[in-house]
């Protein structure tokens, strides 16, 4: 599987401008989760619902930037996360369908 994922992720980020714009979007979006988790983990002593929603501000920059990237290359249906849910989805359906034949 790890193999069938990293395949996938060559395929669909050979745009220079989507490697460029994930390449930018991905520390804001790991900080912006990360603002959002100590929110609600009570991390910091200083953390407020301003540093939260500042976080929520980057995590959906970072999204638009990921967006934009995989518009630009002409893939948009093509991003990550529904990629990687369909690969999950077919893994499931295999093992599914494996159980199912040793069970008869």
């Amino acid at each position: 599987m790890l193999r069938a994922t990293v395949k996938m992720l060559k395929s669909t980020h050979r745009h220079p401008a989507n490697r460029a714009l994930h390449a930018a979007g991905l520390p804001i979006y790991a900080y912006g989760i990360a603002m959002i988790i100590s929110y609600f983990a009570g991390a910091g002593t200083t953390t407020t619902i301003a540093d939260a929603l500042l976080g929520l501000g980057l995590w959906a920059v970072a999204v638009s930037m990921f967006v934009a990237g995989h518009a630009i290359e002409g893939n948009v249906r093509s991003m990550t996360p529904v990629l990687l849910a369909r690969l999950v989805s077919r893994s499931l359906h295999h093992l599914a369908k494996q159980r199912v034949h040793l069970l008869r």
